[in-house]
């Protein structure tokens, strides 16, 4: 290859500047977290999940609520290993991992382990190297976290690049959800967040919504949020529910398919820019120093 062909390669980063070596893949690693339980997280992770891969990403779902796991149960799966046989040292991340609708891979975790609720250090670590081995030719990984502020769901959500924050218009979502986002700011210097509203009436609640929260961040912590999307009410969701498999796969063009379509593709065209600081883990153990 000439001169010219190489240079025009290094700047559209198919090529580093040192010869012959390969651009390290930008892992996007985004937590999908909430204060309140049952505003959705799993269903939104398990769709965006899906339609990356189906948009040629590689894409893989953790499982990170630690002792009520649901992932699988969502995407009718039945691995036969979870997170728990890694984090006892019992199996590798990649026995454990399992393919999922469209591709995408899932990391299941356990469910009844209540030990698990909150990590040790020994778990942690072996977490980090699990991923770091695993982890480095993914274009998306996808944290599921559990509900609350708990040390579990405090070390997910810091430890990732991005967070996006789901609610739903009920006033408990939006106070838990301003607690959660106090709490990481406050404690772990997160400033940066994603509004998605789920179980919308239509545009012009969710926006509301957004508006509320983004008034009370703005007035009382001096930071802001940025709105993502919503996801409108949709009987098909609950359908998918039971039939345990992503609405979009079941259902592509109903309202709630659509808006998921409509935020993947977000996620999968737009260019981030990422700050420094904050709990560095997985951006670092996968190759993103």
């Amino acid at each position: 290859m000439d001169q010219a062909a190489v240079l025009r390669e290094i700047k559209e980063g198919k090529r580093s500047m040192r010869s012959g070596s390969k651009t390290k893949r930008e892992v996007r690693v985004i937590a999908i977290t909430s204060g309140k339980g049952g505003v959705g997280k799993t269903n939104i992770a398990a769709n965006l999940g899906f339609l990356l891969a189906q948009m040629g990403k590689k894409v893989l779902v953790l499982d990170a609520d630690m002792g009520l796991a649901n992932l699988d149960v969502v995407l009718g799966l039945t691995p036969r290993f979870n997170l728990s046989h890694v984090l006892y040292g019992e199996k590798s991340l990649a026995e454990t991992v399992v393919k999922g609708p469209g591709g995408m891979l899932v990391l299941p975790a356990s469910s009844g382990i209540q030990e698990l609720a909150e990590m040790t250090g020994t778990q942690k670590t072996i977490l980090i190297d699990e991923m770091s081995a695993f982890g480095s030719d993914m274009d998306f990984l996808l944290i599921d976290t559990s509900a609350g502020i708990s040390s579990n769901v405090m070390y997910f959500n810091a430890a990732s690049r991005e967070i996006i924050v789901v609610v739903t218009p009920e006033p408990t979502s939006l106070t838990d959800a301003y607690a959660l986002m106090k709490v990481l700011y406050q404690k772990h210097d997160r400033k940066r967040f994603r509004l998605l509203v789920n179980m919308a009436r239509g545009a012009g609640e969710a926006k509301a919504v957004y508006h509320r929260l983004s008034v009370a961040l703005g007035h009382f912590l001096r930071i802001g949020i940025e709105y993502l999307g919503f996801i409108p009410e949709d009987e098909k969701m609950a359908e998918a529910v039971r039939c345990q498999k992503p609405v979009a796969v079941l259902w592509p063009s109903s309202p709630a398919s659509v808006s998921f379509k409509a935020i993947a593709k977000t996620l999968a065209e737009e260019e981030v820019e990422y700050e420094g600081g904050g709990i560095k883990f997985f951006w670092e153990s996968i190759g993103l120093r």
